[in-house]
């Protein structure tokens, strides 16, 4: 009995099985070709109120695949500030700035690759920033806009999110994916174990008020 179609059958279900796209399962951002910085705006001084946040209290993580699996990274290192006004989070002018040689993966050699020229080229690249443009919100459902700069390339884009704002604290949660190509990541991976090209972005931001309130600009 010649057994090589059932051999393929089953090698084909265990690779169709823990090799599905993370990204399937989240929101795509929406990508515009060019941001609009004239709406990145200075939050108004006499209304804002100003929250900090670090990883001491927050996580900016990332999922990326490729054909025969995935693996999950992350920043050690960033600094963020959020503007609320009356009780919501302001549009503009919330920032987040990223060390990306702070850049971690759950595997040591796929650290150091992507330290390299293939993705985040720290060298050329130490820092990445998103600094919104809007949020519109109703309760605890928001859709962010802002420019993402990554990589050297700066992107407008937009992405669903979960805030929570109080005197003591704002939160935000968000799970998306964004295309690494329209940032100029284009290293392909293996020739029989592609990367994919979307990644999945998690986000889980707690900004507590700042020692002191913003200054007039």
């Amino acid at each position: 009995m010649n057994s090589t179609p059932v051999v393929l059958l089953s090698v084909a279900l265990v690779l169709g099985i823990g090799c599905s796209n993370p990204a399937d399962n989240v929101s795509a951002a929406k990508v515009a070709s060019t941001s609009d910085q004239s709406k990145t705006k200075s939050p108004s001084a006499s209304a804002a109120k100003r929250y900090t946040f670090s990883p001491e209290s927050s996580k900016i993580e990332f999922v990326g695949s490729k054909v025969t699996g995935s693996h999950n990274g992350g920043f050690k290192n960033f600094e963020g500030e959020l503007f609320s006004s009356s009780g919501q989070l302001q549009g503009a002018g919330n920032k987040v700035t990223i060390d990306t040689t702070s850049v971690w993966a759950d595997n040591d050699r796929l650290t150091g690759h992507l330290k390299s020229a293939d993705f985040f080229d720290i060298q050329k690249f130490p820092t990445a920033t998103f600094v919104t443009t809007d949020v519109s919100q109703q309760g605890t459902n928001a859709n962010v806009s802002g420019n993402l700069t990554l990589h050297g390339v700066t992107k407008q884009i937009s992405f669903p999110a979960s805030i929570r704002t109080s005197e003591q604290a704002i939160e935000v949660r968000a799970n998306f994916s964004i295309n690494r190509l329209d940032f100029e990541m284009k290293y392909p991976g293996k020739a029989d174990d592609l990367i994919r090209k979307e990644v999945v972005l998690k986000l889980d931001i707690k900004a507590t008020p700042a020692a002191k309130a913003v200054a007039a600009r």
